[in-house]
């Protein structure tokens, strides 16, 4: 089996540490040279109990899977259409392989579902933007509308609406193609990087992900290219009707001064403009948003670590002249290749990768389960993050110009998007781990505490890459139909945040402190829980806010507080597990219902264990849900999804969790209670 050039989950080939910046492709079939198996003395099975028994198999598995270097990694699954642009891409670019375009559409077709739609998440709905660039995918790369998934596919998109319907994103992939009009596109001119960062509107007062996809996306919608198909390739099939003028423009609200409706109007007026042959400021934008674009290149020819970020800007390229065989353009692709997960028969595009954010739940899950803090997996693991800290200025530098820089980002390399989630995570996983060189450990855990505190925004939370990136006007334009234009502080990360602040030892009266705790209080939805902005969902922010609420020293007997523990406890379900669907996005009705699942019964465990419910009959329930689902290898099946990317529109799978979390919390529980369950 291949694997793609990055190791990923069962498939874990070797990094080579020693070029951190170009990490090299995996040899298939190189053998792996794994860490000692083995964590306690041995002794006969029998004798152990099934709660040891459980976190030795899980530790096991662990130690099998960390790389050479030190570091887990496991593949981040979201949807379809990350891999279908990727088909988009090269047939715009003129670079198709057919042989991974076979791969790729192999890939897709096995994710359509019985009634021939694709969805966001596993056994969500049928979803139809998703569908549309399946089918338009699967299109370019030769399926005849007449095969048998493609009609199934048609039939599910028409009864949806069609094209039309579709989204900004999609519909944008289209008229790259001639196959819907430019002129249905919200407009996003180019000339807003002209504007000063002190502008009401301007480029960093988006999140830190739309601008990294903006920037390369207004050079293109600027330019508007098509790129002419042939006939066997073309989708006017997915309009309901032939699309007339009305098509093209923005449904707007009940009511006359909405601000969507007020922004329909914008968007109208700058759809004349960008129509004007006299645009006097777009040359000097367009120079403006070229150089950033090259600036924001990483080492590794990402941009971002994400999949929009890093296509759109090789577009924005190509767009600007960028030959395919320029450095820059070579090393975007490259990016690229480095995300994919590749067998004999399937190819499949991630939307990101998270080896830091992997390396430091594995590392947490295994200091809590008691671990001696100087064995070599974890001083290995521990060593291998403290050398990725981030000590250059970011795109955060904008709102926060005093702020010296540290933390940690998400993947390998991403030196201009560190981010306070996965900068907390890392400083709880190795502040105590007995590394050969602890002063500088130590010393990087002060800048990165220092540079998480000066990222708190005026309100006391917490967003994930910017401060007081709070504007919410912005998700009301045309252009924002994700919902997902600004980073706004969450319950989720203050949580961690206060959590960092009391294993550092910060008291509970530090004016950061007291700030995020009255965000938190702010925050709680009346029924007990916190919405979870980056995991599913009230469960994953319940136990966030939980874990710093108990770290940081807040008094657990307060009545806010038992109205969360009795949440959790209600929402558990009878086989004593938790989980959550992806739909509670949608319908807070379904807030903590689901199928039970590993990682989120992981999550339920160690908030009520923060709150001091570790001797309960729920908690018990929790941990034997846990044991008895184990496989005999030492993991946890899951299908579903329990990562967030954007609420509601882009759910993500990481497959580490599944086994990260039940270890945390069974480690958690042996440590708190001395069980032998």
């Amino acid at each position: 089996m291949k694997t793609c050039k990055y190791p990923i989950s069962n498939a874990l080939t070797s990094f080579n540490g020693a070029d951190q910046q170009n990490p090299p492709a995996a040899k298939p079939g190189a053998k792996i040279h794994h860490l000692p198996a083995t964590i306690w003395k041995k002794k006969e099975q029998e004798n152990k109990s099934l709660l040891d028994q459980a976190i030795e198999r899980s530790c096991e598995f662990f130690f099998r899977e960390q790389m050479p270097e030190g570091y887990w990694w496991a593949e981040l699954e979201s949807n379809v259409t990350i891999s279908a642009e990727y088909i988009m891409l090269f047939h715009f670019l003129g670079m198709v392989d057919k042989d991974r375009e076979r791969k790729m559409a192999n890939y897709i077709l096995s994710k359509q579902t019985d009634e021939g739609s694709w969805t966001i998440y596993h056994g969500g709905p049928g979803d139809l933007s998703t569908s549309i660039e399946a089918y338009f995918a699967l299109k370019l790369a030769g399926y005849p509308a007449d095969h048998p998934a493609m009609a199934k596919a048609r039939s599910f998109i028409l009864g949806k609406g069609g094209i039309i319907k579709s989204r900004v994103f999609t519909k944008i992939f289209l008229a790259l193609f001639g196959e819907f009009s430019w002129l249905g596109v919200p407009s996003m001119p180019i000339e807003l990087m002209r504007l000063p960062n002190w502008a009401y509107f301007n480029v960093y007062e988006f999140s830190s992900w739309s601008r990294a996809t903006i920037i390369p996306l207004s050079v293109v919608m600027a330019e508007r290219p098509v790129k002419k198909l042939p006939p066997h390739a073309r989708v006017q099939e997915l309009y309901v009707r032939p699309p007339r003028p009305i098509d093209y423009t923005f449904t707007k609200e009940n009511g006359i001064l909405t601000w969507k409706n007020i922004f329909i109007g914008i968007d109208h007026v700058l759809k004349i403009y960008e129509k004007s042959p006299i645009r006097p400021f777009k040359r000097k934008a367009t120079d403006m948003a070229e150089k950033w674009i090259i600036e924001h290149q990483e080492p590794t020819g990402d941009w971002g670590g994400i999949q929009p970020a890093m296509l759109n800007a090789v577009l924005a390229l190509h767009c600007l002249g960028y030959s395919n065989d320029h450095p820059a353009v070579v090393k975007g692709l490259e990016a690229l290749a480095n995300f994919c997960i590749e067998t004999d028969e399937s190819l499949v595009l991630q939307s990101c990768i998270s080896p830091l954010w992997d390396t430091a739940l594995a590392l947490l899950a295994m200091v809590n389960c008691e671990l001696p803090l100087d064995h070599p997996a974890l001083v290995k693991a521990a060593q291998w993050i403290v050398d990725r800290e981030v000590r250059k200025d970011g795109d955060w530098k904008i709102k926060s110009p005093e702020l010296q820089p540290g933390g940690w980002a998400f993947e390998f390399l991403n030196d201009w998007y560190p981010d306070v989630d996965d900068s907390g995570v890392v400083m709880l996983a190795i502040k105590d781990v007995n590394v050969k060189d602890r002063k500088a450990r130590d010393a990087a855990i002060r800048r990165g505490i220092s540079w998480c505190l000066g990222m708190q925004s005026e309100n006391g939370g917490w967003g994930a890459f910017d401060k007081d990136n709070t504007k919410e006007i912005l998700n009301k334009i045309p252009f924002a139909d994700l919902e997902a234009l600004i980073d706004p502080p969450t319950a989720d990360l203050t949580g961690r945040m206060l959590e960092l602040m009391g294993a550092l030892d910060y008291p509970n009266t530090h004016p950061s402190a007291v700030r995020a705790l009255e965000f938190i209080r702010e925050t709680q939805e009346p029924e007990g829980p916190w919405w979870g902005r980056w995991g599913v969902n009230y469960i994953y922010g319940t136990w966030s806010v939980m874990s710093g609420l108990a770290a940081i020293g807040e008094d657990l007997s307060q009545p806010y507080i038992r109205r969360a523990v009795n949440w959790l406890k209600l929402v558990q379900n009878d086989d004593g597990g938790w989980g959550e669907t992806c739909e509670s996005y949608h319908d807070r009705n379904l807030m903590g219902k689901g199928v039970s699942t590993a990682s989120q019964t992981g999550w339920a465990l160690l908030a009520l264990m923060a709150a001091g419910e570790a001797g309960s009959g729920a908690v018990r329930r929790g941990v034997q849900y846990l044991i008895d689902t184990q496989k005999p290898d030492g993991t946890w099946d899951e299908e579903q999804f329990t990562g967030t990317g954007f609420p509601k529109y882009f759910m993500i799978k990481y497959h580490i969790y599944r086994n990260c979390f039940p270890l945390m919390a069974l480690g958690k529980y042996r440590a708190l209670t001395g069980e032998k369950a």
